[in-house]
């Protein structure tokens, strides 16, 4: 289970690092329009959406794990 756990965490902080990177390249030209926002907030709903999807995963893993059928 702990490379499972690695793993979400991983995937975590590239999700993050990829978010600050778009963020950042959003602000280049000097302004941030209607659009960057909208923007910015599409990555960090896409970016929870997908950490708790591995949260979530990695509870089932733990809840097959000591429940086998």
């Amino acid at each position: 289970m702990a490379w499972e756990d690695e793993k979400a965490d991983v995937k975590k902080a590239a999700r993050e690092v990829d978010e600050k990177a778009k963020e950042t390249m959003r602000k280049v030209d000097g302004e941030e329009s209607i659009s960057d926002h909208v923007a910015n907030l599409g990555d960090d709903i896409r970016n929870e959406v997908a950490n708790a999807g591995d949260e979530i995963r990695r509870h089932t893993d733990d809840v097959k794990e000591s429940n086998p059928v």
